[in-house]
């Protein structure tokens, strides 16, 4: 087992971890948030975000993956004076366009309210979240220098930073304005962003000015050489952001078509604006950061793997390339297998608990197989980023787009589906995507995929899994019922459900053979004890 795959996985690991802790804030904030404003505040609260997250990529112009990139690439070759030339030129492209994107979606608020959402109470939450891409933009550059550097500790304690901000400044901004208007407190519900997002980039810029001082020391200790011309910087810059920027404008594009698309078929379904939205406000606001939330752990893989790929590929080593792709698609398929059947299991009782809306599971049970599709393209995207090709994932969610696009036109508009037929779309979008991500990674590094390891041992263990969680929620339920109201006997029965399944796919797993020897050891702080324990009970492994 080398370092350098342990350090990647660790890394991925602190970020998963970080991550998983913040979206556990923020779901605690939306099940709060949802029992504040309902169905119909948490849809305004969501349409400003389809448009702020669209603004922020434009923003942010997929420059920080390419500083992350060009630095990982220069610190390999110890030019440490180039890589912070590189990062110096991009902050400032970056503070340029951060401001400049601000004053658009501030200026035209009420334009972007007017056609694109076609409900002018959305210009309020607009308004509010603004100052985010700001304050976002420039923390973005910050971490790509970090990431560049392989640490990603700075990135997940200002996520979470950033999420408690938030969180805080926005339930009390929306307990001080419901009394004035609904769509007031979701506007103070949206500024919470801005608020999170001035709060991690004052820590990030902290730890930047450590670390930039150790930076600049090994910077004069290296040979002098003739400095790569500004112009030079900015075009490698751009050659790999804007391919990247085209591909991650693509999934907030397809949030933009539920925003256009998913209202307007519900009405046409013959659901009145209220109604319809009110289903919107289940499927994005509800359904939507559920499904989301098992994305953490291939998100964190992404990022992290961006710079030691391309580490791997400046060094030439072409195996190192080969055998972290491989681990990175292997770990994405045994997390997000059991956590879209988890969630497809659950559907009803995770959205009653949450947000006391068994309506919503409806949305849920439907959008929860797209967590493997989505995973499965976020990881593989940052192999091809790492390998510069990022177009490659922009061309891919292109086709997956328009397949989603014409599918949640005409499934949204039948009556038996409405929001299911949007999320089958999306499901479907994703699928596209993410098997043409998989093809071009099996092209450009030589991986491929092992039916046992990745398709049958995984259905075996999560058909395992599955009777558990049914067993224990069915009789955890009928147990609580003497003792606990229907809400807490459902929480109960829950929570059971998903530690018991959790942990029955766990003892599958390991003692399946699914994960090697080598590859339980790179699990942080416990693979040691993981290895030992599998051999304990002579498990065959997977070669």
């Amino acid at each position: 087992m080398s370092l350098s795959s342990t350090s990647f996985v660790k890394g991925a690991a602190i970020l998963a971890l970080t991550g998983l802790a913040a979206r556990g804030i923020g779901a605690i904030f939306r099940i709060v948030l949802a029992a504040i404003l309902g169905d119909e505040g948490i849809g305004l609260f969501m349409y400003a975000y389809p448009i702020y997250s669209t603004l922020l990529i434009l923003s942010t112009a997929g420059i920080p993956v390419a500083v992350s990139k060009i630095m990982a690439e220069k610190i390999a070759l110890r030019d440490y004076r180039e890589a912070l030339r590189v990062f110096k030129v991009a902050f400032t492209i970056l503070t340029i366009t951060g401001l400049g994107i601000t004053i658009v979606l501030v200026m035209g608020a009420e334009l972007f309210a007017g056609l694109i959402i076609r409900d002018m109470q959305a210009v309020y939450p607009l308004l509010a979240i603004s100052p985010a891409i700001f304050f976002v933009t420039i923390m973005a550059a910050l971490r790509g220098f970090f990431q560049g550097q392989q640490n990603m500790v700075p990135t997940a304690a200002s996520q979470m930073l950033e999420q408690l901000v938030r969180v805080v400044f926005s339930l009390i901004l929306v307990f001080l304005l419901l009394p004035v208007g609904l769509e007031y407190a979701a506007a103070g519900a949206s500024s919470g962003a801005a608020a999170g997002g001035l709060a991690g980039l004052i820590l990030l810029t902290l730890l930047y000015k450590s670390r930039r001082r150790d930076l600049d020391a090994l910077a004069q200790k290296q040979d002098s050489h003739e400095p790569a011309p500004v112009q030079d910087i900015i075009s490698r810059l751009f050659g790999l952001a804007v391919p990247v920027t085209i591909g991650g404008l693509v999934i907030p594009l397809m949030s933009m078509i539920d925003l256009v698309i998913v209202p307007r078929q519900l009405q046409a379904a013959g659901f009145d604006l209220e109604s319809a939205r009110a289903l919107y406000g289940q499927l994005t606001g509800m359904a939507g950061p559920v499904v989301y939330f098992p994305n953490v752990v291939a998100l964190a893989l992404s990022i992290s793997l961006v710079p030691v790929i391309s580490e791997a590929l400046t060094l030439g080593n072409k195996l190192m390339t080969q055998n972290r792709s491989a681990v990175a698609i292997k770990l994405t398929v045994l997390f997000s297998v059991p956590a879209a059947v988890g969630l497809y299991l659950l559907a009803e009782p995770i959205t009653i608990l949450l947000f006391n809306n068994a309506e919503a599971g409806y949305s849920l049970a439907y959008l929860s197989w797209s967590v493997i599709p989505l995973c499965l393209y976020v990881t593989t995207t940052g192999i091809l980023q790492g390998l510069g090709k990022p177009i490659l994932p922009a061309l891919n969610m292109f086709y997956g787009g328009i397949v989603k696009i014409i599918l949640a036109w005409f499934l949204t508009a039948i009556p038996a589906l409405n929001v299911g037929g949007a999320a089958v779309a999306t499901v479907a979008g994703l699928a596209v995507a993410a098997v043409l991500n998989l093809l071009h990674v099996a092209r450009y590094t030589g991986w491929r995929g092992r039916w046992r390891e990745l398709v049958l041992l995984p259905v075996l263990s999560v058909s395992a899994m599955s009777l558990v969680v049914i067993l224990v929620y069915n009789l955890a339920y009928r147990l609580a019922a003497p003792y606990l109201s229907p809400g807490m006997q459902n929480g109960a029965a829950t929570f059971a459900a998903i530690v018991a399944g959790a942990a029955a796919y766990g003892a599958c797993i390991l003692l399946s053979g699914s994960l090697s020897r080598e590859e339980l050891q790179m699990i942080p702080f416990i693979g040691a004890r993981l290895a030992a324990l599998a051999d304990r009970f002579g498990r065959h492994h997977v070669s």
